[in-house]
């Protein structure tokens, strides 16, 4: 199991500039204090942090290259063109082809179709297989979405047979552009958006946005558009800053007001109808749903390539009726509960193989491989791997002949760097720092191993092994107010790059009346009572965190590090603490952790 969790409290704002904007803004400190720590030092920069403004985003033909793709696509809907629209079968790529050809279909162009890869027969990316099917069918232009700038090859094979590329796309560029039409991707070097964090369905909204612009049309053509948007944005795990935060806000706010049927299929069956659906809720039950057809072989009515479960996906979220958008979301829930089923199987049998190698156990990192483990399940698999040993991890198995898996890091270790000084043996790699996807022939995983494992345990910071709590500041129970609520609340959406704010607490205990609930007795729920302050009570609950449920019931002294949420219970709204971690009190109160 992994080390004891170090809690790291964070560099605190400038006092002078906190007490101005708390003074200012009329808020507490310990919340100006959080603005200043995200880089929010004037009223100005709170005013718009505090109220997103859809005329603040960037003029999209800032893109290089966007011109070309507009003009490209007129001329194929004036001129009746078929226009194939392509995408990755995750998250961010089925959103972003539902939201490209829910737009291109309601400017009235009917000479269009989808296509998402087969994960497991074509692999991700575009496909030889798919332009030969675009021949077949006398498509003329293909735009790829969330895929496509290392395509330069397949671009010049489609190029052969009479077929354009437009490229909308957000990973980095490799070493040679694809001679497409146009190649949208903010991250060129040579792009002079000014953001460049943009989810891969971020960059579609941004070309149906540029298209709507150059045909005088008005915003509400495409801001109906923002709930899958919204959805790309939380799964993808792009920095919610920025363009993203403004797209992020209306996007969520749609969501919950009038989302496009397939979307609130899936919030029914989340059990999600009644609440005020947030980011989290996105990445833990909305997104998992549709990344389970891609991941498992999901059958769709629609389209030659229905044996793509990342097809029934768009076919979840273009859906018209609300009778096929329940039929969809039924089918995809029930891939998620086979996913499900099927990584905890995985998950048990990868623990079992560390568990009993005494070598794989002690190392600084975990490559392991089954040749048959499901291939669309890895990924989950090595994240879970590092939720128990907190260690880089890469999860392997054999598809196609060829062995294929999924690597996960921890915070502050670059992966992609380990990886790639491994590539002479792969036959292909990519990824970030955080995460990758690679490919060998298997007489080459045991070298790879081997090569892995020595470059982790000889770059690696001790200090990464160990999970750490980044603490924004301290708090006392009595400052979670109403009013201090509300304007938490003016924070969200909470994501990468505006974390929801964490907060510690010392020498806080229980009265008695602590309990453990969940069907295996895994959470423990308590009222936490503040030593200094005794008649201030907060509400709180631990998940996954049992282990000190004695030592609390009995009254003992702990300090706790939290997020303050909203409990929503029977009409009535209140402050509840969801616990990050827990540690006993130590005896000075004083220690550092």
């Amino acid at each position: 199991m992994s080390a004891e969790k170090r809690w790291v409290i964070k560099p605190q704002g400038d006092p002078v500039k906190v007490a101005s904007l708390a003074a200012s803004l009329d808020i507490p400190p310990v919340l100006a204090n959080l603005l200043v720590q995200r880089g929010i030092e004037t009223e100005e920069e709170a005013w718009q942090f505090f109220n997103p403004r859809l005329e603040n985003l960037h003029d999209p033909f800032l893109m290089k290259d966007m011109r070309k793709a507009v003009d490209r696509i007129d001329r194929a809907i004036e001129q009746g063109e078929t226009i194939m629209v392509y995408g990755d079968y995750d998250v961010d790529g089925t959103t972003a082809v539902a939201l490209l050809y829910t737009f291109l279909r309601l400017q009235g162009h009917d000479k269009i179709m989808f296509y998402i890869p087969d994960r497991y027969t074509e692999g991700y990316g575009v496909s030889y297989r798919s332009i030969d099917y675009a021949r077949e069918k006398g498509v003329s232009l293909i735009i790829t979405l969330d895929c496509g700038i290392k395509a330069t090859e397949k671009v010049a094979y489609a190029r052969q047979w009479g077929i354009d590329f437009i490229i909308c796309d957000h990973h980095l560029p490799g070493d040679h552009i694809p001679e497409a039409v146009a190649v949208l991707d903010p991250k060129r070097t040579d792009c002079g958006y000014p953001f460049k964090e943009l989810s891969g369905c971020g960059v579609g909204f941004k070309l149906v946005q540029a298209y709507c612009r150059h045909k005088g049309l008005p915003f509400s053509e495409v801001e109906h558009l923002l709930d899958l948007v919204v959805v790309s944005i939380a799964a993808d795990i792009v920095p919610l800053v920025g363009e993203n935060r403004i797209l992020a806000f209306y996007g969520l706010k749609r969501l919950n007001e009038n989302p496009r049927k397939g979307l609130l299929s899936i919030i029914k069956i989340c059990g999600l109808e009644k609440h005020n659906i947030t980011i989290d809720d996105i990445v833990f039950k909305i997104g998992p749903r549709i990344n389970a057809a891609g991941r498992m072989e999901v059958g769709s009515e629609e389209g030659e390539n229905s044996h793509s479960g990342g097809h029934a996906a768009v076919s979840l979220m273009v859906a018209r009726d609300d009778e096929k958008a329940t039929a969809y979301g039924v089918l995809i829930d029930r891939s998620n509960s086979d996913r499900k089923n099927i990584d905890r199987s995985v998950t048990l049998e990868a623990h079992a193989l560390i568990e009993h190698d005494p070598a794989m156990k002690a190392r600084k990192s975990t490559v392991i491989y089954n040749p048959a483990w499901m291939k669309g399940i890895v990924g989950i698999v090595a994240s879970r791997l590092i939720e128990t040993y907190y260690r880089p991890t890469v999860v392997l198995t054999k598809s196609n002949g060829y062995v294929t898996g999924s690597a996960r890091s921890v915070p502050g270790f670059d992966l992609y760097q380990a990886v790639e000084s491994c590539a002479d043996l792969l036959e292909n790699f990519g990824g970030h720092m955080y995460a990758a996807g690679l490919t060998m022939k298997p007489e080459n995983v045991p070298a790879f191993m081997k090569r892995f494992n020595a470059y982790v345990e000889q770059h690696i910071d001790p200090q990464m092994l160990i999970p750490q709590v980044d603490i924004d500041s301290t708090l006392l129970f009595s400052d979670i107010t109403p009013k201090f609520r509300a304007t938490l609340c003016r924070f969200q959406p909470f994501g990468p790059g505006n974390t929801a704010p964490v907060f510690m607490t010392r020498g806080v205990s229980n009265r008695g009346d602590a309990r453990l609930v969940g069907a295996e007795h895994e959470h423990l729920k308590m009222d936490l009572i503040q030593r200094e302050k005794p008649n201030t009570v907060a509400p709180a609950i631990a998940f996954q965190q049992p282990q000190l449920y004695e030592y609390i019931r009995a009254g003992r002294s702990i300090d706790v590090c939290y997020t303050v949420v909203e409990n929503h219970y029977r009409g009535t709204v209140s402050a509840q603490l969801r616990i990050r971690d827990i540690k006993k009190t130590p005896p000075n109160s004083l220690s550092d952790y």
